[in-house]
């Protein structure tokens, strides 16, 4: 899931894939904003078929807080 978040990271929003870890803070660290998270949750429920919940987005610090939260909505299979 780590990686898939990391593609559409680096695809999507033109982020260093080098300064992309688990615990990289999505604003602080990565200089996401609110339109552009807004474009990743979208990103993220085409892919996965998903759809994520306002409290789960406000819950999103780090790369890790999506990895945790995609892959507990899609489960271990994919």
């Amino acid at each position: 899931m780590f990686d898939q978040i990391k593609e559409l990271l680096v695809e999507e929003l033109s982020i260093n894939e080098d300064d992309i870890t688990l615990e990289s803070e999505l604003v602080n660290d990565l200089g996401i904003n609110s339109l552009e998270l807004a474009d990743l949750v979208l990103q993220c429920e085409d892919k996965f078929d998903i759809e994520i919940s306002d409290e789960m987005i406000n819950s999103f610090v780090t790369v890790g807080d999506v990895v945790d939260a995609l892959t507990d909505l899609v489960g271990n299979d994919r």
